[in-house]
C-alpha cells in the first residue's frame, strides 16, 4: 500500500515520509505537498527510492 505522512513538531518543522512507493514515484507523489509546505531543507532517500520500478509486459496476441 501506498502512503504518504507528514509529520509536525512542536517547533513548527514539518517533514513528509512516503511508503511503498519505488524509484523517484515518491517525489512525483510528495512534490504538492513539498510545495504547499514551504522551502526543503533536506532530503534522506530510503531504500524504497533506490529501487527500480517493476513495469507489467504488455502482451498481446494476434489473432488469425
Amino acid at each position: 500500500m501506498k502512503t504518504i505522512d507528514i509529520i509536525f513538531s512542536a517547533d513548527g518543522q514539518s517533514r513528509i515520509e512516503t511508503r511503498g512507493f519505488t524509484g523517484s514515484q515518491c517525489k512525483d507523489a510528495s512534490r504538492f505537498l513539498e510545495a504547499a509546505l514551504g522551502k526543503v531543507s533536506s532530503e534522506q532517500l530510503t531504500a524504497e527510492y533506490h529501487q527500480s520500478v517493476q513495469h507489467q509486459p504488455n502482451h498481446l496476441a494476434q489473432e488469425n
